[in-house]
C-alpha cells in the first residue's frame, strides 16, 4: 500500500482582472499523520495567545495586536518536520492570453498543474483538498482531477486518489495555506513596507533565506517557489533565491 499524502491548497488574488499585480497558487503538503498533529498543535498555539482553537486562520488577519502568534505561526510551519509549502507566483502584468489562444480558466489548468507536479510521486498516493471560495465546484474540480491524473498516467487513480474541495474553516491547513500564500504574495505586491504584514515577511525570509520574490531551487523541499514567467503561455524559471 502506497503512503498516503496530503496537499492543502490555496489561492490569492487568482481573478484575472482584480487589480492585484501578483497571484500566488499555494499548497501545504505531507503526509496524513503530519498534517493532524501539525492541526494540533496550530489550534494549541491559537489557544495560547487568547485566540479561540476554532477561529479561521487567514492572512488578512495579520496585526500588530497579534503579531507574536503570527511570527510563532512560522515558527512552528518551520520546525514541524514533513510539514512542506510549495507556491507559484504569477505577475498577471505578463499574462497574454489572446496571443496563446486559451481563456483564463484554460490557463488556469496548467498552471495549477505546473505548481503541484512535483510534489506528486509515483510511488506515493495523494489526496488534494481545495478551498471551495476558490474553486466553481464540482466541475473545475474534476477537471483538474482528470488533468492530473492523466498527466501522470495515474488512468485508475492509484496515485492521485482524490481532488475535492472542502471549506477552510474547517480545514487548519488550508488555512495555513492561506496564510503562507498571503505572506508570498503580499512580499511581491508591497516591496519595501513596514507594519505588522512586513514583519510577519521579514520573519520568514530570515528563517527561509529566500528574497520570496525570485525561484527556489527546483527540488527545494520545505519552502519551494516558483516565479512564472511570461511570454511563453507556461511556468518558467528565473534564476536566484
Amino acid at each position: 500500500m502506497l503512503d498516503t499524502y496530503h496537499i492543502y491548497a490555496d489561492e490569492s488574488a487568482h481573478l484575472e482582472n482584480d487589480g492585484l499585480t501578483h497571484m500566488v497558487l499555494g499548497a501545504v503538503w505531507c503526509e496524513k499523520t503530519v498534517a493532524r498533529r501539525a492541526a494540533r498543535q496550530i489550534r494549541a498555539l491559537r489557544t495560547r495567545h487568547g485566540i479561540h482553537r476554532l477561529a479561521e486562520l487567514k492572512w488578512t488577519r495579520v496585526s500588530n495586536s497579534k503579531l507574536d502568534y503570527f511570527k510563532q505561526l512560522v515558527d512552528l510551519f518551520w520546525d514541524t518536520e514533513g510539514l512542506n509549502f510549495r507556491a507559484m507566483v504569477v505577475d498577471k502584468r505578463q499574462l497574454d492570453h489572446k496571443s496563446f489562444g486559451q481563456t483564463h480558466d484554460d490557463w488556469y489548468y496548467k498552471i495549477y498543474f505546473d505548481m503541484l507536479k512535483w510534489i506528486l510521486y509515483p510511488d506515493r498516493a495523494f489526496r488534494v483538498f481545495l478551498d471551495e471560495k476558490d474553486t466553481r465546484g464540482v466541475p473545475k474540480t474534476r477537471k483538474l482531477h482528470e488533468v492530473l491524473c492523466n498527466s501522470h498516467q495515474d488512468f485508475n487513480r492509484d496515485i492521485i486518489k482524490t481532488v475535492e474541495t472542502v471549506r477552510s474553516s474547517d480545514v487548519v491547513l488550508v488555512q495555513l495555506a492561506d496564510f503562507l500564500s498571503g505572506a508570498l504574495g503580499y512580499a511581491n505586491r508591497h516591496p519595501g513596507s513596514t507594519g505588522a504584514k512586513a514583519e510577519v515577511v521579514d520573519h520568514l525570509r530570515a528563517l527561509s533565506g529566500y528574497s520570496l520574490k525570485q525561484s527556489t531551487l527546483l527540488r527545494a523541499r520545505k519552502f519551494n517557489i516558483l516565479h512564472w514567467e511570461g511570454g511563453r503561455g507556461r511556468a518558467g524559471w528565473t534564476a536566484g533565491c
